[in-house]
């Protein structure tokens, strides 16, 4: 695990050791697997969990593209009651939406999670008008997950924080792809940036240095084109 928060934008290389499970049932597009990890919440409201997880099955499957898991052997050679492997092999996938619950979510099964991270696969361009598009990772699941961090782009800067331009233009940075300038005008802008207050509306020295330092050099294009580079993806149009 590589943060302590997750953002969209951010570009991740995803992975879980292969681990032995056993196929419970096999339909034209999935196969239903019992593995080691999760338990039924006794306590959930509404929700019967059997135990049994799905798994996308050939490439010709709708949700092929978005399956991270994998099995060993391959999902579509896999009959009832065979015992098989299950795990992500190193994948990058890149983040188009991160949530945190309070309390944390009820899904049928334990551990709750109390947050939640929306990814697509490496390649794939997130649309803003699909109703369902990704698949979901809660990064503190008892799965064991090894997630690490390929690229963020504006790491130097936090949700919130206030910056001006060097045309003087200030912007709130809501994320890589939600800078939004004070002034309503469109654009982008254009560096080097100046920190002029974090979010809860505090200045730090130190983190006015770091942003003055990273901004100096680059563009806010080449931070983005560096973003299409790691993703193999387009940035969503609003």
């Amino acid at each position: 695990m590589v943060e302590s928060e997750y953002r969209a934008g951010d570009v991740l290389k995803v992975s879980c050791s292969f681990t032995p499970a056993r196929v419970i049932d096999v339909s034209n597009g999935h196969v239903s697997i019992r593995w080691p990890w999760w338990q039924s919440d006794p306590d959930a409201v509404g929700f019967e969990w059997n135990g049994n997880v799905a798994i996308a099955r050939g490439t010709d499957t709708p949700d092929w593209s978005a399956e991270l898991f994998r099995t060993e052997p391959s999902a579509e050679m896999l009959q009832a009651g065979a015992d098989c492997r299950v795990g992500i092999p190193p994948t990058v996938v890149h983040v188009i939406e991160a949530q945190s619950f309070d309390p944390p979510l009820e899904t049928g099964r334990l551990p709750r999670p109390h947050r939640e991270i929306m990814v697509l696969r490496c390649g794939v361009s997130e649309d803003v008008n699909a109703v369902e598009q990704g698949t979901s990772i809660n990064p503190d699941d008892d799965i064991p997950l090894v997630i690490d961090l390929v690229f963020r782009p504006y790491a130097f800067l936090n949700i919130g924080d206030d910056v001006a331009d060097c045309r003087g233009r200030w912007w709130r940075f809501g994320g890589p792809w939600d800078l939004h300038a004070y002034d309503e005008q469109e654009g982008i802008p254009t560096w080097p940036l100046v920190l002029i207050a974090s979010g809860d509306g505090s200045v730090d020295a130190e983190r006015q240095a770091l942003v003055a330092a990273a901004t100096t050099a680059g563009s806010h294009e080449t931070e983005i084109e560096t973003w299409r580079r790691a993703a193999h993806a387009a940035p969503p149009m609003h």
